[in-house]
């Protein structure tokens, strides 16, 4: 692209966003080593791509969390940014860039179970692997380790790859990507 496009988001237009999702596996997964684990997990039907490690800048966490900061009224107690900045920022993440059938973000959603690993159904990857709850997360007026995120809806795709990927690297876009990568690739 020679030109800045005609507005924001302009640079992945013509994407079928609600086939695509960015997974952010959160540091707590990182740092017990489940990254793998759980994407053996999701794979079933769904291709990735375009996995990398990330340091978390602030910016890159309150942009993918902009509603937890618009809506921190809901989070009474607690100083959102400066929680987020807590739980993410210097901290490494992992992101995978997942295509799959139309409605991935709710069957992601599905697997992934409730936010809050206590309430997840076992079979979930948070009702398998959590160890926190939103009970102590509140008590200690912090973020719930929930190991995992995956993007909402096809808007919030749009929003995270452009959070975590950059348009420099729509080419991950097209064509149909091909089975995922094992090995870990830095951006």
């Amino acid at each position: 692209m020679n030109q800045k496009p005609s507005r924001s988001g302009a640079v992945v237009n013509g994407i079928e966003w609600g086939r695509w999702s960015v997974i952010l596996f959160k540091p707590d997964a990182v740092e017990r080593g489940l990254v793998d684990e759980i994407l053996d997990r999701l794979s079933d039907t769904d291709v990735f791509v375009g996995r990398q490690d990330v340091i978390v800048a602030p910016w890159q966490i309150h942009v993918h969390y902009w509603d937890m900061l618009v809506d921190r009224d809901w989070f009474s107690g607690r100083d959102m940014p400066a929680c987020l900045d807590e739980l993410y920022v210097g901290r490494t993440v992992t992101t995978v860039l997942a295509y799959g059938p139309p409605g991935i973000h709710a069957a992601f959603r599905d697997r992934l179970g409730h936010f809050d690993p206590t309430q997840a159904a076992a079979g979930t990857i948070r009702g398998d692997f959590g160890d926190d709850s939103l009970d102590r997360a509140l008590a200690e007026k912090r973020l719930i380790n929930n190991l995992v995120h995956a993007s909402d809806d096809p808007e919030a795709a749009r929003r995270d790859f452009g959070t975590w990927y950059g348009s420099n690297r729509r080419g991950l876009l097209h064509p149909v990507p091909a089975p995922r990568p094992r090995a870990r690739t830095q951006s």
